[in-house]
């Protein structure tokens, strides 16, 4: 053949590999309000950086008559590039081609940019658009899958990984993007399950489409499976891609500093958030938006436990984490939900060096038997735990209530806090006045001949006693107590103080996080 022919016959391939499942799969794509898998990658990556790997790979099988369907690629797009002007690795799963069923091949493509992915210290994106095993293949397809959720469980902690849901996503595909750091959900074209309606509907006689079963609405508000939620193709991967610029490359980097120039730093507005009356909710993120870099908050998990917000801001051009108690739902109380919301995210700030803030306005945990009977305390100790592990430079502002054991769980001193501030509206105390009353003067409440104005009488001697920052501040507990229009200036210090911080956990093989 001469080469001529021979560079022909590589842009045929080229072109055939393009086409992936061909015109016809590609417009009913379409349809769907769904982008292909290049196109998903085109958008990704920067322009011109995107290299290909396992352009021209096929299955292996003999079975079912899968000799004679053969694409090249066999249904997943694998390679490199930048985004945003940084290294990182992708898979996208084409639709297109087998339903972009996972089989040997197949996985053997994604298992080997994951590797490449952890031996030089950069993220992975992985766009998920899979019918699930492929049938044909057998046990091989469970092969494959097993194969990617252990370099998942390798992979975490040491580079950021980032999953995509954009089509069907069910069984056990849907392990390997639970391990991940984050997932993105597209609505009304993704859904995820272990299990599917009809199934559901044979066991348990329940009758459930696949969009309430395990859409990106439910995931977003109910599971807390999905972090972020997405209209269409398109903004899902513009939310990957402001993601990864608060993320460092790996767990050895720290992320990308914007440039900053000072100026005043005292906000008098945040001297008026707070309502006169202490049992009057107040949105918090009316203080997060004021004490952080201008409109740089990007909030994980929004729908999800909103009794608690988390998420990425700049502060003075620096990432960092933020974890805030939200008055404005259920009182802020710490619950099942949200402990568990709030742990995770502590616990990938702490593995990728991202500074952590957090806002406190906490009345204690969630009575009821409901949260007891479903283990609110092992929940709640999640918290405590990653807090309590987290080495990352830790700030608390007290804005309000910190009561009871809540108050040691959102980052005390005494449990590794470095810096600890409280606005004078602080009340931190271990109970509310008016429950603290009923039970410290029980007897005297009973003798009297006007109970209600005892009780009243009490709860305001207590109030003064204890509804303030000043004996925990006098204890050491509180390192200074700052007028609310300082704590933007007294943040930006405190972590510019904790830059180099250097803290070792005792050597051990690893924790045994209350799971």
């Amino acid at each position: 053949m001469s080469y001529e022919k021979k560079i022909s016959l590589l842009e045929q391939k080229k072109t055939e590999a393009l086409l992936g499942g061909g015109l016809k799969k590609i417009e009913q794509q379409h349809k769907k309000g769904k982008l292909t898998a290049r196109e998903r990658i085109d958008l990704l990556i920067d322009k011109g950086s995107f290299q290909e790997m396992g352009m021209f790979v096929k299955h292996r099988s003999t079975d079912f008559g899968l000799e004679n369907q053969e694409f090249l690629g066999d249904g997943v797009i694998t390679g490199y590039g930048t985004i945003n002007n940084r290294p990182a690795y992708v898979f996208s799963q084409d639709f297109t081609v087998f339903g972009g069923s996972l089989a040997e091949a197949h996985a053997e493509k994604i298992v080997r940019i994951m590797d490449l992915a952890m031996k030089n210290g950069v993220p992975i994106v992985g766009l998920n658009d899979s019918g699930g095993a492929r049938i044909q293949e057998g046990v091989v397809s469970l092969g494959g899958y097993a194969d990617i959720f252990y370099r998942n469980t390798l992979a975490s902690g040491v580079i950021p990984q980032i999953s995509a849901i954009m089509g069907p996503c069910a069984g056990g595909a849907v392990y390997s993007p639970a391990i991940t750091d984050f997932n993105i959900m597209v609505e009304h074209t993704s859904y995820m399950f272990v299990t599917g309606p009809n199934v559901v509907k044979t066991v348990t006689h329940e009758n459930v489409t696949s969009e309430d079963l395990g859409g990106a609405h439910t995931h977003a508000t109910k599971s807390g499976v999905s972090h972020f939620s997405a209209s269409n193709d398109v903004e899902a991967i513009n939310q990957i891609k402001k993601l990864l610029s608060y993320i460092p490359q790996n767990c050895e980097e720290q992320a990308l500093d914007l440039p900053y120039e000072a100026g005043n730093e005292l906000r008098p507005k945040l001297n008026g958030v707070i309502p006169e009356n202490p049992n009057q909710p107040y949105d918090i993120r009316e203080i997060i938006c004021d004490v952080i870099d201008s409109k740089s908050f990007f909030e994980v998990h929004k729908d999800y436990a909103e009794n608690i917000v988390v998420g990425f801001a700049r502060l003075a051009g620096k990432s960092i984490g933020i974890v805030a108690n939200q008055p404005a739902f259920l009182a802020g109380v710490l619950d099942i939900n949200s402990s568990k919301k709030a742990a995770r995210f502590v616990r990938f700030c702490d593995a990728f060096n991202i500074p952590l803030l957090v806002l406190e306005d906490v009345p204690g945990f969630l009575p009821g038997t409901d949260q007891e009977w479903n283990a609110i305390i092992t929940n709640g100790a999640k918290l405590l735990y990653a807090f309590s592990e987290a080495t990352v430079p830790r700030i608390t502002v007290i804005t309000r209530k910190a009561y009871g054991g809540a108050y040691d769980v959102m980052n005390s001193k005494h449990i590794g806090a470095d810096l600890n501030f409280a606005w004078p509206t602080g009340e931190i105390a271990v109970m509310g006045a008016k429950g603290a009353a009923e039970i410290i003067f029980k007897k005297e409440i009973s003798e009297a001949e006007n109970h209600a104005k005892a009780l009243k009488e009490k709860e305001d001697e207590y109030n003064a006693l204890f509804a303030n920052p000043y004996i925990a501040a006098s204890r050491g507990y509180i390192d200074e107590i700052i007028k609310p229009e300082q704590t933007r200036e007294r943040l930006i210090r405190g972590f510019k103080m904790l830059e180099n911080k250097a803290e070792k956990l005792p050597r051990k093989k690893h924790g045994n996080i209350p799971l």
